[in-house]
């Protein structure tokens, strides 16, 4: 394991905490470096939040003006797609005093704006690049720099596990970090991932966007709507976070399309939709078949049910579906209207990508019945 040593004003325990790609990075290049004099079991690297010790994994002498060097990424209580990765770094030695990096195999190639890193760059971010160079500097021998490369070899089969293909970010993953550590269950940096969507698609003049909870309601909208990929926005389930954000960038219209078992949510005023936090699936469905009208008995049966297949089903048998899920996309409309300046349209789907409510303004390329 590598140590660790962390500030104690942050009071975090180990187990709570790990390294993030770009001190992997950092680590590995500073260890290729040290290596050119001789073999480097642990390199010591500075980062915005302080000193942090780092074991090296692989540590060699290419030859006088060069070294090579890995880290491997110990997990720790989080889950990252990034755990125990081997990051390396290819450092030689140069008489241009300058470090200069760039990304080998397994690290992405930003292809669209919007982005910290410029398009056409690898997709090692600002922070990352700045403890390479500073980590760097302070080791040079006086007069040199350097040409570093990063790579991950296992990057770009990681990189279809995370977001990066809807950035615009190809074969590979990113370098990322901006404190050096990461957090257990960070949820800001889980918001932010998938807040740069937002970014490429206004940096693209997209002002009318659909947002989806996931995979499964992208896949939905790319069948049934006729939408650039761009325009498709993950939010997973941080509905809010992810509305207000797109208020922030002047996004004029958003058409909300997802199952509904994650979408009716909304309508309750639930606006992080993980299951653990919030449900009340079976109450807003419950609800509005008695606003439409419904009687009692089928009230109880829809309310006695565990999933919202099963109470598709309860009003498909009533012949009601269409008035249930017509009153709770007005629902979901009026409250994120009074909520965000953003003109909203809903569309609410089944399992199979069947339309479950017609109010909805958005043409549509299936029959939405």
């Amino acid at each position: 394991m590598e140590n660790r040593a962390i500030p104690d004003k942050y009071h975090l325990k180990e187990s709570e905490y790990g390294i993030t790609t770009g001190s992997a990075a950092t680590a590995a290049a500073l260890a290729a470096l040290l290596s050119i004099k001789g073999k480097v079991e642990n390199v010591g690297i500075e980062t915005p939040l302080g000193e942090i010790n780092i074991l090296v994994n692989v540590s060699e002498r290419l030859n006088t003006y060069s070294g090579r060097a890995s880290i491997i990424k110990y997990p720790y209580n989080d889950p990252d797609v990034t755990k125990n990765v081997e990051i390396f770094a290819e450092l030689i030695l140069t008489s241009n005093p300058k470090v200069n990096i760039k990304g080998g195999t397994g690290i992405g190639v930003v292809t669209k704006p919007g982005l910290q890193v410029p398009v056409g760059e690898s997709a090692i971010n600002p922070t990352p690049r700045e403890m390479i160079i500073s980590n760097l500097s302070k080791n040079l021998p006086d007069g040199m720099g350097a040409d570093v490369t990063i790579s991950v070899p296992k990057g770009k089969e990681l990189a279809k596990r995370t977001l990066n293909s809807r950035l615009g970010i190809v074969d590979g993953i990113s370098i990322l970090g901006t404190t050096g550590f990461a957090r257990s269950m960070n949820l800001k940096s889980y918001k932010t991932s998938y807040r740069c969507q937002i970014d490429v698609a206004v940096a693209e003049g997209y002002k009318d966007l659909v947002f989806v909870p996931g995979n499964i309601g992208e896949a939905i909208a790319r069948k049934i709507l006729n939408v650039d990929d761009d325009q498709l926005i993950q939010m997973g389930n941080f509905v809010g976070y992810m509305l207000s954000e797109a208020e922030k960038e002047n996004v004029k219209k958003i058409t909300l399309l997802g199952h509904a078992g994650k979408l009716i949510k909304i309508s309750a005023g639930i606006f992080n939709t993980k299951h653990s936090i919030a449900d009340g699936r079976r109450e807003v469905i419950a609800v509005h078949s008695a606003l439409i009208g419904a009687d009692r008995g089928v009230v109880k049966e829809v309310f006695g049910s565990n999933t919202t297949e099963e109470m598709i089903e309860i009003l498909k048998k009533h012949s009601i579906v269409t008035k249930v899920f017509n009153s709770i996309a007005t629902s979901i409309k009026d409250i994120c209207t009074d909520m965000f300046n953003i003109n909203f349209d809903v569309i609410i789907v089944n399992m199979e990508g069947q339309v479950l409510n017609n109010n909805h303004k958005t043409i549509t390329i299936i029959d939405p019945k």
